[in-house]
This record gives C-alpha cells, structure tokens and sequence, in this order.
C-alpha cells in the first residue's frame, strides 16, 4: 500500500474531477428521464429506448478515445508530446466514421430499431419523433468527446468539467420550456426535450474548439495538425484500441439487447428500466472517476519507466476501488425511494414498485462494477493490455447474459426482477477472471515507441 500523501491528495483530485465530470454529463440525461417521466410515461419510455442506441454511441466513443487515452499518456510518462495530436487525429477518423454510420441508421430507419427493443407502439412513437431531431447530434458529441479524452490522457481535465457544467445548465433550462411549454414557447414534448440536447452538444463543440484555440497550450493542437498525421500513427492507434472498440461495442450491443428483452415485457418493466439505470449512471460515477484516474496513472508510470512502483499502487488502487463500490452501493440502496419521488404521479404504481427492486438489484451489483470494473477498464487497459475485455466481455455477455436472460424472459417466464438480476449478475462473477488477470501481470506493456518516426501525411 501508498503511504505517501501527495499520492492520494493527486489521484483523488483527478478521479473526482472526471467523477464530476461524468455526473454532470449523466445528469443531462437523468434530467431529460424526471422531466419527461413528470410529463408522461410512455414519453420518458419512448426516449429511453433512444437513448440505448446513445448510450451504444458512447461506448464507441469511449472506445476511440480510450485508445488515444492509452497510448497518449505512456507519451506523456516519457515527456514526448509530439505524437499526441497524430494520435488525435486518427481517434477522430475513427470515431467520426462510426457516428456518421450510426447517424444513418437512425435517419433511415428509426421505428425499425425502436420495434428491436419494445412491442409498446405508444413508447415506439414518441421514441421516433425523438430519433428524428437526436440524431443530428451524434457526430457533434463524437468529435467532441474524444478531445475531451484526449486533453485527459496528458492531465487536462477541468475543460470537460467545465463543457458538462454548461450543458447540464442549458439542457435542464431548454427542457423546463420546451417540453412543457413555459414562457410563451410552444409545448413540443419529447420533440423540445430532442432540440435542448441538439443546442447543448452543439455549445459543448464550440467551448471545447475555444479552448484548443485560445487556452491549450500543452499539444497546441490545430485542425492542419488533426487532417495532416502520419499515417504510421494511425497503424499505432488501430492495434491498441481496435480490441477497446470491439469491447465497447459488444457492450453497446448487449446493453441494447438487454433493453430489448425488458422492452418486451411491457411498458411498466421499460419505465422501471429506464429509471434505474439513470440513477445507476449518477450514483455511480465515483467508480467510474476512480477507473479513468487510475489508467492514467498507471499508463504514465509505465510511460515513465517506473514499473517497480506498480505493485504498491495497484494493491492501492484495489483497496479504494472495493471502499468506493461499498459507499456507491450503499448510496443508490439508500436514495431509492427519495428519486423516485421526483418523478411525480406519472407512473403506474407497478412501474414504481419495479423501479425499487431494480434499483435494489443495482445497489449490489453496483459493488462488484466498481472493483472488477475500474481494475479492468483501470488499469488492465490502461497498463497496455486492450485485448483482455474485449475477450472476457464476449463470453460473458453474448455466451451467458444475454441468453440466459431471453430465456429467463421468454421461456421460463420469470419475473421481471429475477430476469434483470440475471441481466446484471455478470457485474459480480466478472470479478473472478479480472482478480486472476490482474494478478498474473501480464497486461504490463509498453504500447509506445522507443522514439519518433518521419511524419507521412495522410
């Protein structure tokens, strides 16, 4: 274990900035399921579905900007920036063709998708009037999530604290007028909650490029820089974040898989759902901080050449991730009954009742993402190893979850809290192969270069 001060006042200080940073962005969508759950349930219903296919957007967003993540800070260990922005610069390829692919789907064919993951045609109509206008944002939040994550991997973090801060702010504000009708502006429902996240990411990309252009002085990063890369570093970033995105999107995938089979047990298990895995998403973000931070200190210190002080370090990142799971769990057990008071009396008393049971089956599980979870995605990745999750998420998800769970649903016709219990018991057995990956050190790798290379333009 770390005795030394500093270490532990550095390390909290970035996981609770990129905690903040993550309940800010978890809350834009919180606000949008209480704001819409007051307004109707089918409503809040409709715009959770759509919201599987954003959430499957941010894993591969996450992806793409993971692997800049990983290589960018082993630069920074060894103090050589200069890769970084041809780094950049594929992660936004990558990630911006994807987005463009997934923009495409949704424009063309909205009620198809919606019919994947409910039988409901009331929640399916107000999820495509949704998709209609939502859509437009996810190349927006692409480019501009993956230079957030990208300024994280050498330490600048408070610009992404900053953007969250600002579009949790004109969200809830767009949302109060617009899909109730305030002020003298027109009540559009599901469609005005669609319009305040359009404007919202749109003001995210523009404080993000202000910042490159006027604050950031570390890459000094310019859009010639983000076109003109060296085609070598594209080779660099596919090898270490194709495994992240194949894991991402296998976890995009189930998670949409997963909605689908709740979505077909009717509207009331669909709005339980969606409830409990918003406040999940807020009530967990200490974990998820806790993992960011932890990459970064462990891909810098492997950067750096300092691997004999890994031991000491990930013995204590353990011990914090086990105290923060204990204290995220606790939190959602304990807050499940107020929250689910701010929804108002839309909900249909069934629909409440199974909001408190899978909320209770989170706060549990909850213990177990937050160790397996921040160990994997933590350090595991961010020691070089990118390949492990994608690997162990494959079996887990698509080999036992995922058909476990339809035939819990379908077959065996279990209740609805026993098949999400099935749907989120992965959370706990994960912590197994993790535990054993994690302690036979071979994820340790050095995925940088020994030195630099002659820039072929791309």
């Amino acid at each position: 274990m770390i005795r030394d001060k500093n270490f532990y006042r550095a390390f909290f200080a970035l996981a609770l900035s990129l905690a903040l940073q993550n309940l800010l962005t978890f809350g834009v969508n919180m606000m949008d399921t209480v704001m819409l759950g007051r307004y109707s349930q089918d409503a809040m219903s409709g715009v959770s579905l759509c919201n599987q296919v954003q959430f499957l957007l941010q894993m591969l967003v996450t992806g793409a900007g993971e692997g800049a993540v990983v290589l960018g800070a082993q630069y920074w260990g060894k103090n050589n920036l200069e890769p970084i922005p041809h780094i950049i610069g594929a992660a936004l390829r990558f990630g911006g063709g994807l987005a463009a692919a997934l923009f495409a789907w949704v424009l063309l064919a909205p009620e198809t998708l919606l019919r994947l993951l409910s039988n409901e045609e009331a929640v399916i109509a107000q999820g495509a009037q949704y998709f209609q206008i939502i859509c437009y944002t996810y190349v927006i939040f692409t480019v501009t999530n993956i230079l957030v994550a990208s300024l994280r991997s050498v330490g600048i973090v408070k610009i992404g604290y900053a953007i969250a801060f600002s579009t949790l702010c004109i969200n809830v504000s767009l949302n109060y007028l617009l899909i109730y009708g305030r002020w003298g502006f027109p009540e559009l429902g599901v469609r005005g909650a669609a319009v305040a996240t359009l404007v919202s990411r749109c003001t995210e990309l523009v404080i993000v490029v202000w910042f490159l252009k006027y604050q950031e002085k570390q890459l000094n990063l310019t859009l010639r820089k983000l076109i003109l890369i060296d085609k070598s570093y594209i080779r660099d970033y596919s090898r270490v974040s194709a495994p992240v995105l194949l894991n991402q999107a296998l976890w995009g995938v189930a998670q949409m898989a997963q909605t689908g089979i709740l979505g077909h047990l009717g509207g009331d298990v669909t709005a339980a759902n969606a409830i409990a895995v918003q406040v999940y998403q807020v009530l967990s973000v200490a974990a998820y901080g806790a993992a960011s931070a932890s990459g970064i200190v462990v891909g810098k210190t492997i950067g750096g050449g300092r691997r004999q002080e890994l031991r000491p370090l990930v013995s204590t990142l353990q011990a914090l991730f086990v105290v923060i799971g204990l204290l995220s769990g606790g939190a959602i057990f304990l807050l499940r009954r107020p929250v689910l008071a701010a929804f108002g009396a839309a909900l249909t008393p069934r629909a409440r009742e199974l909001a408190l049971q899978f909320m209770a089956i989170i706060a549990l599980t909850t213990v177990g993402t937050a160790y397996q979870m921040a160990c994997d995605n933590g350090i595991i990745r961010g020691g070089g190893d990118t390949a492990f999750s994608a690997r162990m998420n494959l079996v887990s998800m698509w080999g036992i979850v995922v058909p476990l769970s339809a035939a819990a649903a379908f077959w065996w016709e279990w209740s609805p809290a026993a098949v999400f219990f099935l749907l989120k018991w992965d959370q706990l057995y994960k912590i197994i192969p993790v535990a054993l990956r994690l302690h036979s050190w071979k994820w340790v790798k050095s995925v940088t270069r020994p030195g630099g290379g002659e820039e072929e333009a791309a």
